[in-house]
């Protein structure tokens, strides 16, 4: 079963499982937003950020991040009692993820999970809807167990409240708001977790301001929009 737990700094989360659940996540997410062929133009940006977390998953299940030990329930006289030789430990992958990374992840999932179920019979029992639910119902359930009753409260209203359409969102400053978060403190990042999804979904002064700035770069260099980053480097040991 995933679950999520903030990083000893505030950075982001770590979010574990084992192999199948990794493997399920990242099955769900591709199959939720297609392939380039298959989403709309508008979100083909968006399409490619989320599937930067499916790059993780793939390297977690395939050994190439972090794993721990975790009680699976059974004890030596359990498996005593049933003659099976076995472990009562099992393996969690983990790896860690960015605050702002994460909260633009889940909620742009919305948009697609929203196009699935006008193509779906029966949305409500589709396995591919319910395991990409699951999964940002442990990131949520992760963030209450954060952030004060107040900030939690206000987190969810916001993204709740806004009408988030991420079709041609920019990208480029969910990369913006990551170095941001990461030069900050311990205390101010836990202080700001709530601040960034209300940043990431109610596209406000700040957003539109880059927005505007990209297209002009992209009109002037004659370029596509996707074709632009933000000039500032993430750095290269993050305090997790």
């Amino acid at each position: 079963m995933l679950n999520a737990q903030h990083t000893p700094n505030y950075g982001g989360i770590t979010l574990y499982g084992d192999y199948y659940d990794f493997e399920q996540l990242y099955e769900a997410i591709h199959t939720l937003v297609g392939d380039e062929d298959q989403c709309p133009a508008s979100y083909e940006n968006v399409r490619i950020y989320i599937l930067s977390l499916c790059y993780d998953l793939r390297h977690a299940f395939m050994g190439h991040r972090e794993g721990t030990f975790v009680d699976n329930g059974m004890t030596e006289n359990t498996l005593k009692f049933m003659n099976m030789a076995g472990t009562t430990k099992n393996i969690y992958l983990s790896f860690n993820t960015l605050y702002p990374q994460i909260l633009f992840t889940i909620a742009a999932l919305n948009d697609f999970i929203q196009m699935r179920e006008r193509e779906v019979n029966h949305p409500e029992w589709d396995t591919i809807i319910t395991s990409i639910r699951q999964f940002q119902a442990t990131i949520i359930q992760s963030l209450e167990e954060v952030l004060s009753p107040h900030a939690f409260k206000m987190m969810v209203n916001n993204m709740n409240h806004w009408s988030v359409d991420f079709s041609n969102y920019y990208v480029q400053y969910i990369d913006q708001l990551n170095i941001r978060f990461l030069n900050w403190d311990r205390e101010k990042r836990v202080k700001n977790i709530s601040v960034m999804a209300k940043r990431i979904v109610e596209k406000g002064t700040e957003y539109q301001n880059i927005r505007e700035k990209i297209d002009e770069l992209s009109r002037a260099e004659n370029i596509p929009v996707s074709d632009i980053t933000f000039n500032e480097d993430y750095p290269n040991d993050i305090d997790w």
